[in-house]
Order: C-alpha cells, then structure tokens, then sequence
C-alpha cells in the first residue's frame, strides 16, 4: 500500500466532557509483543491438590479484570476460563491477580493490553510478597466451598476459640515444614521446606489492619472458626433482597476496621503499580 508506515505507538492529547485537556495517552501496536496470557501459562499445574481457583487471568485485555478472581475452585463458575492454585505456582499466580487489579479500569485504559514480563519480578522478593499480601486480603475464598488454605494468621493472633483446620498459609509464610495432609499440595510428594517470607513495611501495614479485623470478628459469638476475609464481610454486612452482598454494615466497629484494610491495600496497591510497568506487564 502506498505510503503505509508501521504503526509502533502515537501519544495523543487527552479530553475531558468540557473539552479541558486533562492529559496524554499512548496508544501501542503490540504486533512484535508476547501477551500475558503466554506468561500465565507457562506455570499453569495440573499435579497436586489445588488450593484455589483463579478466574479470568488469561485473558489480555484491561477491560476483562472485573471478571478476575480467586475463589476456592472451577466448580463454582458456570464457564470456568482460568487455573489451578497450587502451592508450587502460588506466586506466580498472586504476582498474576495483583498486578491485574491494583490499578483501575477507566475509558482510557480499558483497551490496553496486559504482556509478558521481563524477568526482573524473579528477584524481586518484596515485589512478590507485596503481591501475596495484596491477594490474600483481596480474594473471594469462602469456607462454604471447601477448605480455607487462605488464612493468613495463626489461632493465638486473632484469639480464635478453636483451630484452624488449614495452617498452610502461615507455613507458607512463615518457613515451616509441611508434610502428611500437605504433601498432596506438591507435586511431589513428600515434605515441604518453605522459604521464611518477610514484608516490606507497607506489607505490614495490611497485615495488622487484617489482624485487627479478624480478631473483632473471632470476639462475635456465632463465628465460623475457618473464616475467610469473603465469610467476614458477609457476616457482617448482610446481603439484600436480591442476595447481592451489601456495601455497608450496621456494625460501626467493623466499618472502621474494613476502611483501615482498605486504606491500607490502597497503599500497597500504589506500590504494587509501579512495579506493574517496570517489569513490563503494561507499557506505560
């Protein structure tokens, strides 16, 4: 075609509705790119028992993050598109799910396609533990569906009245050797050393609000030992006449201590998104 050039990228002006100019955007060719959905499958499993489910990860477009999740397995979804938790790709597929969802979707980016990364996030261990703790303070497990490997602290920090039925998790986190009814969640059978994870201070931050709030659930009388943050929120807000979860509860206590949470994963999020171009999952 005549004068055809190659389209590699153009940055524009942006608009708002008054006709302000509010900005720039770039808008890319990814002819010459490999898309996430390569990367998420490169360490998708299917040995082992899983312990969650991720939905919608492989798909590329910012547009499809509302329908990303971690719930407890496939089942639940009518047309499953996603994979296997496993605690050999755990992760990878937290790092897969934060960087997803810690920016938000409007009508300038929703179009923008997610890629695959270069290799600094290997390295990068408080990126990779920031992405843990956003994911397990952001997922969507229920203890109605299974059991609840997603419990973030130990039985004496929330004063829990009786054990957990899974210490996974915390293992996980904290260096401790799994083996017995743990050994199904590898791979390969047999013990399991973990390596001690430890949190940047933004991290942290997620974590006490998180402790606060357990520990006011823990003190309600009617509580559900294995609770998942999922089985907090509904306890405490209700849903409505349609079964949709409510935005708010009664409870005044509870409202503050989830405003802390949130604050707190908003922080982390804003940390979490830098790194989200820098590694290349985005083009800024």
């Amino acid at each position: 075609m005549n004068g055809y050039k190659p389209f590699k990228r153009i940055k524009s002006d942006v608009y708002g509705n008054e006709g302000r100019k509010i900005g720039k955007k770039i808008f890319y060719s990814y002819d010459d790119s490999i898309y996430f959905s390569q990367w998420v499958n490169s360490f998708k499993q299917k040995l082992g028992q899983p312990i969650g489910w991720i939905e919608g990860m492989t798909r590329n477009s910012f547009q499809h993050n509302n329908i990303i999740c971690v719930i407890n397995h496939k089942e639940q979804m009518a047309v499953p598109r996603g994979m296997d938790i496993h605690a050999d790709n755990l992760i990878e597929c937290c790092i897969g799910f934060a960087i997803r969802k810690v920016i938000l979707a409007t009508w300038l980016n929703d179009r923008d396609q997610f890629l695959y990364p270069n290799d600094g996030w290997k390295s990068d261990k408080e990126f990779q533990n920031d992405c843990l703790t956003f994911t397990l303070f952001s997922n969507n497990i229920s203890s109605k569906h299974g059991a609840n490997h997603w419990i973030p602290f130990l039985e004496h920090e929330v004063n829990a009245r009786d054990s957990f039925d899974s210490h996974f998790m915390m293992s996980f986190i904290g260096g401790k050797l799994l083996e017995n009814g743990y050994s199904n969640l590898f791979e390969q059978k047999g013990k399991k050393q973990f390596t001690k994870r430890n949190f940047s201070p933004t991290a942290k931050k997620v974590f006490d609000a998180g402790r606060k709030l357990w520990t006011y659930y823990h003190a309600q009388p009617k509580c559900n030992v294995n609770a998942s943050l999922y089985d907090i929120r509904e306890h405490f807000q209700g849903r409505n006449e349609k079964g949709k979860m409510k935005n708010k509860s009664d409870d005044e206590t509870y409202n503050t201590l989830i405003a802390e949470l949130r604050a707190a994963l908003k922080a982390l999020a804003e940390k979490i998104e830098l790194k989200v171009y820098e590694y290349g999952f985005l083009k800024k």
